[in-house]
């Protein structure tokens, strides 16, 4: 088998390996959350404080991805990641305590983190310069079909279990995990050298890299268009996290819909968004990773504006397709960006640093929202700040200048 036909079973496993790190690690919150709530008898704030409490290990896992990707290699931190994902996903569900939560919240963060950044390296080794929009649009995919499979299957465990639905709905995404792990240890290879395979010609691969490649991460640290990327990747963390955790909680408390409508509504945008990260990478191959990301951060703009205002159809509608056609494709810029700016074997520490940031962004939103619903007695204006965020992004996003990718 060539490395061009490799290659596709690496996308495909790439895609199932976001479907559990993201789709069900984080993203698992959105339709559990207000069960979950419920059933622990949570204010607003301390509902926040779970969901922080997850992109804080996410933000700590991101800091540290690229000096232990250098030591391990993609496949072995990405499967052990995916371990420690399955294992607190489950935990969450036994436990009793809510301290003991927090802590499992976080150690599942840190397992998608690990789970997620590992893998969003890999096209590096894998495509040309010229298709790693593309291919990153693809595997963050995996974060839709997570939408998809917990807006249609959380409300019927939650609906047959009662008061323990949610607690079983964390067991069942825990070992689904579990299995995504055990295929990605079959068949995720760090690079095509692995399998004795030609590396491509146009440099999708590239030299074989170097043993230790983490003696040259300072020059990621030192790069002003690295810092760049950073910024602007702030502005995502802290608006998409608030929709994408608030969504269901917002439609049910405040708007008055049930939870299996906020369900089904939640799997359409997971429907859609499964284009959204192909779309956009395509986009930014052709126009520019600036234009790119200006495009969509405009209307994530709108789409959150609309959905604070969401008291009429019309609006909750449009918000939910916009989000939909958007939702994961600035990860899939932002890695192809990394992948312009640095060498291949760099790409895990510099898309690990600038998620770093990402997960402040994602740090601050919940408790942000939280303290700002409580304060005007309405998540409405939770989203107006989550929009007035991405307009920001927008705006950076212009001030990028273009650069020839990096020599592999």
């Amino acid at each position: 088998m060539k490395t061009a036909s490799y290659r596709w079973v690496i996308l495909g496993t790439s895609v199932i390996t976001v479907l559990g790190a993201l789709g069900f690690g984080r993203f698992g919150f959105t339709m559990i959350l207000p069960a979950m709530k419920e059933g622990l008898s949570l204010s607003q704030s301390g509902a926040g404080s779970l969901v922080t409490s997850s992109l804080a290990g996410y933000l700590v896992m991101a800091l540290t991805i690229g000096t232990l990707i250098s030591l391990a290699g993609h496949r072995v931190l990405i499967t052990v990641s995916l371990l420690l994902l399955a294992a607190s996903l489950f935990l969450i569900g036994v436990s009793r305590q809510y301290g003991s939560i927090l802590i499992f919240c976080f150690l599942a963060g840190a397992g998608s983190g690990g789970a997620n950044v590992g893998i969003m390296g890999l096209p590096a080794f894998w495509f040309t310069p010229r298709q790693r929009g593309m291919a990153g649009g693809v595997i963050v995919s995996g974060s839709s079909f997570g939408l998809l499979v917990t807006g249609l299957v959380i409300p019927r465990i939650l609906a047959a279990y009662g008061p323990r639905g949610w607690r079983y709905s964390w067991m069942f995404l825990g070992c689904s995990v579990l299995l995504v792990a055990v295929l990605c240890f079959l068949l995720v290879r760090n690079r095509p050298s692995d399998l004795g395979l030609a590396l491509n010609r146009r440099g999708a691969a590239g030299k074989q890299p170097e043993k230790r490649p983490f003696r040259r991460m300072g020059s990621v640290y030192r790069s002003g268009a690295i810092w760049h990327l950073a910024a602007i990747y702030v502005m995502f963390g802290f608006s998409y996290i608030i929709y994408a955790s608030f969504f269901a909680d917002y439609l049910v408390r405040e708007i008055g819909l049930s939870v299996s409508f906020a369900g089904f509504l939640w799997s359409g945008v997971g429907v859609v968004s499964v284009v959204s990260g192909f779309l956009w990478g395509a986009v930014s191959d052709r126009l520019g990773r600036k234009y790119g990301l200006a495009m969509v951060f405009f209307l994530q703009t709108m789409c959150y504006v609309f959905f604070g205002f969401s008291h009429t159809p019309f609006l909750m509608y449009a918000s939910a397709l916009l989000f939909g056609i958007t939702s994961w494709s600035i990860p899939a810029i932002m890695v192809a960006a990394v992948g312009d700016l640095v060498k291949a074997d760099l790409v895990p520490a510099a898309f690990g640093f600038i998620t770093f940031f990402f997960g402040i962004g994602q740090v601050i939103a919940p408790i942000a929202a939280g303290r700002i619903a409580e304060s005007a007695g309405s998540m409405k204006w939770s989203f107006i700040a989550a929009g007035a965020a991405a307009f920001i992004g927008a705006a950076a996003s212009l001030l990028l200048k273009r650069r020839k990718p990096a020599a592999q």
